[in-house]
């Protein structure tokens, strides 16, 4: 039997002749679980709302995107990128072409980037559920190619969801300067009509200054003749995506860069990560500011037993046996903190998933989601239950030694 173990138990259990003891033993383990919970909670809030951001991006951007590491374009005629689209674990390979262009409508001009695609972009993405209005997704026919803005560009430009007039398309010819005498010279102008449709991405990027076309039209438009910006892929499914990424890569070679979803908006989630980190990090440092009530609870207990130390010393007890009494006092508030914390973080995080109690305020339909999303992960709740213990097991270490020594 581990003594110091046994006796630490019942001093945790048994009342004190102070009840003052048993309270703040009693708060002490109230502020860990406490801190606990909030850590729980937290980080399980990021993680809804890491999962959100991928669904958004994941209506509009692809499985695995191959664009080339320098330069903007390159040759799709590249046997290399034909190999890519003759492997049984691609279901929908697609071209795309991406440039930066100026628009007009009636007076009102914008900044912005045109993406052609080919016609079974609608296979490659789900684009379908993104899109606004009542017309149909269309790129081009045999008259008129089409054009679908996002929803913040028919904003900016006045056109609404289905413009009646077609938009000005313009960008600067390729490898020509500037001539001052007729600047209109040195332009590319094309049209655009609306399909009655808009998208909506709920993402500044994309909702603010894209508009989506043919493929044939941004080639016409910048005055390419093969080549695209990018090769856009879907996999089948029983595939494993980074198999597959690794695959291509090892085909592609070092000339070309294949970029998974999450890779292709790493900078957004880059700093998603960093603000979790962040969060993390002050909520340990309340975490170890309600350890300190620990320590007092601690000092308190080591003076209340002062008689019962001197009976274990008497029946030949060492300092070392004693010390270690206090410290698993502190280990057993500090576990039994943690888990108490855990335990109702998992509870909260499922009735917000189930109910979304907590709401982001605000009309109904002003936010992607009305209530705070939440994502429970087993790695995050183990990470949580390490912090914890380690934070509570050093935080009493130094003081009981030191108060041991003082008081007893």
């Amino acid at each position: 039997m581990n003594l110091p173990l046994y006796i630490a138990k019942r001093y945790l259990i048994s009342k004190k002749s102070h009840h003052a003891i048993n309270i703040i033993s009693g708060i002490s383990v109230c502020g860990v679980a406490l801190a606990t919970l909030a850590l729980v909670c937290t980080l399980s809030v990021f993680n809804g709302f890491q999962n959100l951001v991928s669904d958004c991006f994941t209506s509009f951007d692809p499985e695995l995107k191959i664009t080339v590491k320098q330069g903007k374009v390159f040759d799709a005629s590249d046997k290399r990128i034909s190999q890519i689209k003759e492997l049984p674990a691609v279901k929908v390979f697609t071209l795309s072409l991406e440039e930066n262009a100026m628009v007009q409508y009636k007076g009102k001009q914008a900044m912005v980037t045109i993406k052609g695609v080919e016609d079974n972009f609608e296979q490659l993405t789900n684009i379908d559920s993104i899109l606004y209005g009542k017309g149909n997704f269309m790129l081009h026919d045999e008259i008129a190619e089409y054009g679908i803005p996002g929803i913040q560009l028919t904003s900016i430009l006045g056109t609404g969801i289905a413009f009646v007039d077609p938009l000005e398309v313009y960008a600067p010819r390729r490898n020509e300067k500037v001539n001052m005498a007729n600047p209109s010279a040195s332009f590319t102008q094309q049209y655009l009509f609306s399909p009655g449709v808009a998208f909506i991405v709920n993402q500044q990027k994309y909702d603010e200054s894209y508009i989506l076309t043919s493929l044939q039209f941004a080639r016409s438009l910048f005055e390419y003749t093969n080549e695209v910006s990018s090769v856009e892929l879907k996999i089948n499914e029983g595939y494993d995506i980074d198999k597959v990424q690794d695959e291509i890569i090892n085909i592609l070679g070092p000339d070309f860069t294949v970029a998974n979803r999450y890779e292709q908006q790493a900078d957004i989630f880059r700093i998603m990560k960093i603000e979790k980190f962040i969060s993390y990090l002050f909520l340990t440092f309340i975490l170890m500011i309600a350890c300190f009530n620990i320590i007092g609870s601690l000092s308190m207990l080591i003076i209340d037993k002062k008689e019962d130390v001197n009976t274990l010393r008497n029946l030949g007890a060492n300092d070392k046996l004693i010390v270690r009494i206090f410290l698993f006092e502190g280990r057993m508030i500090s576990l039994i903190g943690a888990v108490i914390g855990i335990v109702l973080g998992l509870i909260l995080c499922f009735i917000q998933q189930k109910f979304g109690i907590l709401t982001l305020g605000g009309n109904s339909g002003s936010f992607i989601v009305n209530a705070y999303p939440v994502d429970v992960h087993i790695a995050d709740v183990i990470l949580v239950f390490i912090t914890v213990i380690t934070v509570g097991f050093i935080s009493v270490w130094y003081p009981v030694r030191y108060l041991s020594k003082r008081l007893l």
